[in-house]
Parts: structure tokens; sequence; C-alpha cells
């Protein structure tokens, strides 16, 4: 592995960054596999039945083998949020003086470990921890992988290689309803959670030790290292002691160390200090941004929706349509609308103009249809009529994960960028697909009716969409070429892409850029 790490080092820049970005797929697809998995049918399973006349059936699954009910099942889906909520902003603020890189391969290796143990869980609490770990592990790449990208696409093609990046949501669920079924049934749901493990294990090692790139807007640690007047007054001191002068050397060396441990306390704390602030000027200027808070507020709408769709879509079509392979229907219908309509998404607001208010347009426009689809598929009784129209409406829906992905990495000056995914992130979470998906749990226990509850569900996404039509309103600025807080010099700039540009006389990949 370490000698392919190295070849990767030689390799062209563009080779490089296409490389980078199918990476990051690969994480991102087994990311939401996972979430996929643990949603279908031969993981979640079923609670046992027992009929009137005392016949009973066992359960399957971890909703069988734990005895979960609805809502419980519910919060088990959306545990990870915990996790992500926590670590989520704390990797953003790190990336200002770890190397992103690092962080990346952090996360990895922790998401690793914490689906390894999902396998081995053995109650709801158990697997409720660890899947609140999972969103730990999630946390560092969510905030920082769309920044690599947006840093590395070219100048034309930002939205599609974010399209590209972002198309791996759908189909990954949908190849994790796929791989949960068949894995579920054959092996037992502990071992999907124990194979995802082990796709993920090469990418937390590479994350780890290969030669790490840099973000855009941020100086790498290394170009900081200047004399501070600490270090010149150290420096004086050792002198004099080395001249001879009359007090002891030994008792130099103590006042020295002494007065060096006070100063390294008091430093400390006020580096936490410094960044805590940091932490909240940063996040009221995300809170003061317009175009960001419309944006987050019409993707929270829509999240709701989509969460919910996912994690309780297979049992609907079960029980509205008796679909017997509902994860295999459900998860065929998503690979395929969710790459061909997340991908268009991406290359039609490419052709548009990819402007932030175009990325409005296509969001509203494309929601609205896609709901309209949506909602009037669940007023079919033919399982057939409603695989079509909603089919259509998926493929709708799906086309707006690169232009709001877009928004958010572009509304906001570079330094801002991995706290602006993250923060969006976590809301979309936390007000979108955690509570979506007890919630739908508990409609549906309240009145036993999937059409009914579909038909709710679906008209929140009309709501979305006029959200982000309030967006093509707004004044809108690409602040992609902002200076950031940290002003970065040409001789700077040369050593903090190493990957990208050593032996290599290739232009930067931070070309200037007017949009």
């Amino acid at each position: 592995m370490m000698n392919a790490m190295h070849l990767f080092c030689f390799l062209s820049p563009s080779k490089i960054r296409a490389g980078l970005l199918a990476i990051f797929c690969v994480i991102n697809l087994l990311n939401y596999v996972d979430r996929g998995a643990i949603a279908s049918n031969g993981v979640n399973g079923s609670k046992g039945t027992c009929t009137e006349g005392g016949t009973c059936t066992s359960g399957s699954g971890i909703q069988g083998d734990f005895n979960l009910n609805n809502f419980e099942d519910g919060v088990l889906s959306s545990a990870f949020m915990v996790g992500l909520l926590v670590a989520s902003p704390i990797f953003a603020s790190l990336a200002k003086s770890v190397n992103p890189f690092r962080l990346i391969g952090v996360g990895l290796s922790v998401w690793t470990l914490a689906t390894l143990c999902c396998g081995f869980s053995f109650n709801f609490w158990s697997i409720s921890i660890c899947r609140m770990l999972v969103g730990v592990g999630e946390a560092s790449f969510i905030s920082l992988a769309a920044p690599f990208i947006d840093d590395n696409a070219p100048v034309t093609q930002k939205t599609a290689w974010l399209a590209i990046f972002y198309m791996c949501i759908p189909s990954g669920y949908a190849l994790g309803y796929v791989y949960g079924g068949l894995v579920g049934s054959h092996l037992g749901w502990r071992y999907a959670f124990w194979v995802e493990s082990l796709f993920m294990v090469p990418f937390a090692i590479s994350g780890l030790f290969m030669k790490p790139l840099q973000l855009r807007g941020f100086v790498p640690a290394d170009s900081k290292k200047t004399l501070t007047p600490e270090t010149v007054a150290s420096g004086v001191q050792v002198m004099e002691a080395s001249n001879g002068k009359d007090e002891p050397l030994s008792l130099k060396a103590e006042l020295r160390d002494k007065s060096s441990n006070d100063h390294s306390k008091s430093k400390s704390v006020t580096q936490i200090f410094e960044k805590f602030s940091r932490f909240l000027n940063d996040m009221k200027e995300l809170l003061l941004d317009k175009v960001y808070v419309v944006n987050v507020l019409g993707y929270i709408a829509y999240n709701f929706v989509i969460g919910a769709y996912s994690y309780w879509g297979p049992k609907a079509g079960y029980n509205i349509y008796h679909m017997t392979d509902a994860d295999l229907i459900f998860g065929g219908i998503t690979i395929v609308c969710g790459i061909v309509g997340t991908l268009a998404g991406g290359f039609v607001l490419d052709y548009m103009s990819n402007t932030l208010s175009n990325a409005f347009k296509l969001l509203s426009i494309t929601t609205f249809i896609g709901a309209a689809f949506c909602f009037g598929a669940f007023l079919f009784r033919s399982m057939y009529g409603f695989l079509a129209l909603f089919s259509i409406g998926e493929l709708l829906v799906f086309a707006t994960q690169g232009p709001v992905n877009y928004v958010c990495l572009r509304c906001v000056k570079p330094s801002l960028r991995p706290l602006s995914m993250a923060m969006s992130t976590v809301v979309i979470h936390i007000f979108g697909d955690v509570p979506s998906s007890p919630l739908v749990g508990v409609l549906q226990d309240n009145i036993n009716n999937w059409r009914t509850t579909a038909l709710i569900l679906t008209s929140i996404l009309f709501l979305a969409a006029g959200i982000w039509f309030i967006g093509i309103f707004l004044h809108t600025v690409d602040r992609f070429d902002e200076d950031s807080e940290h002003q970065v010099s040409n001789v700077e700039r040369s050593n903090t892409m190493p990957l990208l540009q050593e032996k290599t006389g290739e232009t930067s990949a931070f070309p200037a850029q007017s949009q």
C-alpha cells in the first residue's frame, strides 16, 4: 500500500485531482451504503407478530432481535446524528490548525471501528452508541471533502464534480438496500456491518499516511513557524549562560523552566479562548448570511422528506403495493434516478453558467415539479403507475444535490467552507432526516395508513421548493476568490501543494477564477 501511495505522488496534477475525486466518491458511497443497509429489511428486519388465534412468528433483523417498536427503530436510524452534531464543528475548527487530510484519516478510522462494533452489539443501547460513533467518523469527511473537490475541479465543471460526489448519496443508499437485503438474508445482519468496516480500512490508512493536500484559504502549520519574542529571549538566556555569568547555570535553568511552564499554561488557555472566539465569530458570519440561511432552510425541508423516504420507503411500498422485493425495487429505482438526476443537475447548472442565482432557479423548479410527480404517484392504486411517476419524481428531486452544495461552498469565503459544509450537514440532519424517521413512525402508528402517511410526507417538498424560490431574489455574490483570514503568499502557496506541484511545471490547483 505504501508503494502505491508513493507512486500516487508522481502522477500528473490532473490525474491526481481525478484520483482524489474517485477516492472521495468511494468513501462517500460506503458511508451511505451503511445508512441504506441499516434501513433495509434484511438488516433492519421486522418485529415478531401474533395473530388473534395465538399463533406467533418471530421477528427478524435488528428490530426482531432487540424487540424494537417503530419509534425505537426510527431513533436507531438517526443515532449517528448525535456524533455528527458534536464532532462536525470540532473537525471544521481543527482544519485551521491541523492538516485537513489527516483529519479525514482520523475520522475514517473511527468510522471503521464503529461499524465493526455495530456487528457485535447486543441490545438497543449498545448499537445506538456504536451508531453515534459512526457519526463522529463521518464528521471529518463531510466537512472537508467538498472543499477539496471545489479546489481541484476544473473551472467550467465545478458543479458537475460536486454532482458526481453527491451522486454517491442516493446510489449509496440504494446499494445499501440491495446489499443489506442480500447479506442480511443469507449471512445475518451483523455481517453487513463487518464487511463495510473491512472495505473502509484502506481508505482510513491512506488518509493517515498519504502525502496530504492543503485547502484553499489555509496556511499550513509549517509556514507559521517564525521567531517569536519568547524564542529570541530564550536564545539570549542560553548565550548568557554560555558566557559564564556569575549566577550558577543550574539556578538559571530552573528559573527558566519554571517561567517556561507558566508561560505555556497561560499560552494554552489563551489559544483555546482564541479558537472558541474565532468559532463564534465564524458562526455569526454564517447566520447573518441570508443566502446561506435560505439555502440551508430549503435543504432542511428537502432532507426531511428524503430521509423518511430512505428509511420507510421499502416498508411503505411493501404495505401499500404488496411489493415482495421492496428493497430491490426501491434500491434499483433510487440507483438509476439518483445517478442520472444528480449528474444531470450538476451538468445543467454548469451549462446555464454556474452562478448562485441560477442554482436557486434550478433548485426551486426541479423540486416543485418532482414533488408533484411523487405526490401523484402515491395516489395511484396500480403499482406500475406508482413506479412510473415516482421514478420521474425522484429523477427531478435528486437534481438538487450538486446545486445546493455549490451554494453552500460559494456563498462564503474560502476559510469558512469547512464550517459551512459542517453546519449545513448538521442542521439538515438534526432538523431534517433525524426527526423525520421517528416522527413518520409515530404518524403511521397513529393513523395506520401508509398511503396517507406518504402523501403528508411528500407535501413537505413543496415547502422546500418555495423556500429556494425566495433565494432567486436575494443579492448573491460568489466569494470563492475572496481573500481569506490567512493571506497566503506566493512562497507559502508553493509549499502548500506538494502533491499537485512537486516535480511538475503545471499550473497551480488554485487558479484565479472569475465567475
